[in-house]
């Protein structure tokens, strides 16, 4: 009790309700520990579902949530510890996997915090829509579908390599997540990997593929580079060939192909593994089908094929999850709840590389792709690069590209980006011939920072025979010459040529005329007792043959007659 102005004491109510709202969080808290068991048990059951039914929909289903699995995964992974030891552990008649299990489930525990123990363990139904419900809008939610949890026995013994796999793909998440723990992810990546292969299921291509990816990544963010994980790859490659794992060869292409033009720019390498081996793009999933289409245009691009590159630059952005674009675009998904758009650094990637290719094709990109808030700050530094491109301003051009050379190094862009030059440079002498009639060429060489007289004479010259401008370069005066623009309209010309039209009409229409006066019914039109001939011979035909029946069934011709036809 406290004692107010007045002397009237006040109850104090802060004590109370500061324990309420802790009560509060706690239920919340426990709430979505809940609805995260719930989605991890539809997990498994979504898994054991494609072994019996031999449905590989349901497992692609449970790796469309892993972005949200993973963003929880940190702060319940006491939920994931629970989750392990419920079915990790012996079950009926799967005696078989029953070391493997035990094993596999200490090695997965001594990584993860004590288990979580529910309050309520039966709620596991009410969880999953509560879950449903709160969930955002643009993350992947388990099936309406009713799943009965995995049962014991035989059908959970077939299922269970399937769930172990998806339980260390969890574990490596957690740990990949941790700078500290990444070694143990890579040893534990690298060992669930040798087992899914070992096993060779056609249910375990699609949890492989994704631990090879994770794998990748480990060696990427490691102090090893991919370079080390070379050899695996490539074996991996042959394997998941000759098994026909679409997933599994999608993939391993995708890192050997970032592994030899992000890392090592071996542009020729990567050109002859997509020369010769064959990317499964009707069975292989749509993220990987985009990274290969960007891979690809990304060699087209060094090797001059621009129309290639564009092309395939394109098909990997449609192939991209377009809602982080199309939330800033469409007027009613504004407010949209879009925590983080999807893909979102994928995109960033792409539109740079493509907007390059268009500048090298003569193209301008839209100015409205650098106003969409999720490209905005990743294109502000390309931005005056296409604006250098557009007036032909060399001093802009050189100035950005030193001011922002790390960065376009690191995006891989910087090698493409000097090629831009000669664009520029070809723009300033458009503009400066329809500027000037006559102009020295020393003059030339300031307006567009040459370094001297004679590299402004070449890019001139070439200039004149590219037929970008319609001039001429005076030697003596050391001057160039612009030829005046001649109205072609102001001369006898176009009536000329219209005229020579008209005759041609003219005289198709009198030949015309002349054919048919001379043979209407032959040159113009058919004859009008054509049938009949036709009917006469058609006639005479019929009756040679009743005539040569009637002669058979009278008998009078001798089948050893020689005339016999």
């Amino acid at each position: 009790m406290t004692a107010s102005a007045g002397g009237v004491q006040e109850p104090q109510v802060v004590p109370a309700v500061s324990s309420k709202v802790a009560s509060n969080h706690e239920t919340a808290s426990s709430n979505t520990k809940m609805q995260y068991l719930a989605l991890l048990r539809h997990n498994l059951a979504l898994l054991q579902r494609s072994v019996l039914h031999v449905e590989q929909r349901y497992a692609a289903r449970v790796l469309r949530s892993l972005p949200y699995v993973r963003r929880q995964l940190q702060e319940k992974a006491d939920v994931l510890a629970l989750v392990i030891e419920e079915n990790l552990k012996e079950a009926g008649t799967s005696f078989r996997w029953l070391t493997v299990s035990d094993s596999v489930r200490r090695t997965l525990l001594a990584q993860l915090p004590s288990p979580y123990q529910p309050e309520e363990p039966g709620q596991n139904t009410e969880g999953a829509v509560a879950m449903e419900e709160d969930k955002p809008s643009n993350e992947e939610a388990p099936s309406d579908e009713t799943v009965a949890p995995p049962k014991t026995g035989g059908a959970r013994a077939e299922a269970l390599p399937e769930c172990v796999a998806y339980l260390r793909l969890l574990v490596v998440v957690y740990l990949l997540d941790q700078p500290e723990k990444r070694a143990q992810s890579m040893e534990l990546c690298a060992e669930a990997l040798d087992d899914v292969v070992k096993q060779n299921r056609r249910s375990l291509d699609l949890l492989g593929a994704k631990l090879i990816f994770f794998l990748a990544r480990c060696y990427e963010l490691g102090p090893q580079s991919l370079s080390a994980l070379r050899d695996k790859l490539l074996a991996l490659q042959r394997t998941s060939s000759l098994r026909h794992d679409a997933e599994t060869n999608a993939t391993v292409q995708n890192v050997l192909l970032r592994m030899y033009i992000v890392e090592g720019n071996l542009y020729d390498q990567a050109d002859k593994l997509v020369a010769r081996a064959t990317f499964p793009r009707g069975k292989a999933s749509n993220p990987q089908v985009a990274r290969y289409d960007y891979y690809v245009g990304r060699i087209r691009a060094v090797q001059l094929n621009y129309s290639d590159a564009h092309t395939c630059l394109q098909q990997a952005i449609r192939r991209a999850p377009q809602q982080g674009l199309l939330a800033q675009r469409t007027p009613g998904l504004e407010n949209a709840q879009v925590t983080k758009p999807l893909a979102s650094g994928f995109l960033q990637t792409a539109h740079k590389l493509l907007i390059i290719v268009e500048l090298l094709m003569g193209d301008l990109p839209e100015r409205s792709l650098f106003r969409i808030p999720m490209l905005r700050h990743a294109l502000a530094s390309y931005l005056p690069i296409v604006q250098a491109v557009r007036v032909g301003d060399l001093s802009l051009f050189q100035a950005t590209l030193q001011q922002h050379e790390a960065l376009f190094l690191r995006d891989k862009t910087y090698s493409l980006i000097l090629r831009l030059r000669h664009n520029v440079i070809k723009t300033g002498i458009r503009r400066i011939s329809l500027a000037y009639s006559r102009i020295s060429l020393a003059d030339i060489t300031r307006k567009l920072h040459l370094d001297s007289e004679e590299d402004a004479e070449y890019v001139i010259a070439k200039a004149i025979r590219d037929g970008v401008i319609d001039a001429r370069v005076e030697h003596d005066s050391a001057t160039m010459v612009s030829n005046e623009a001649v109205d072609i309209y102001a001369t006898n010309e176009p009536q000329a040529q219209l005229q020579q039209r008209i005759d041609f009409c003219l005289q198709l229409h009198n030949d015309s005329v002349k054919v048919r006066s001379i043979d209407s019914h032959q040159a113009m039109r058919y004859s009008l007792d054509s049938h009949r001939a036709e009917l006469a011979s058609a006639t005479a035909a019929h009756e040679r043959e009743r005539e040569l029946a009637n002669e058979i069934a009278d008998g009078d011709m001798d089948e050893s007659d020689e005339d016999w036809p």
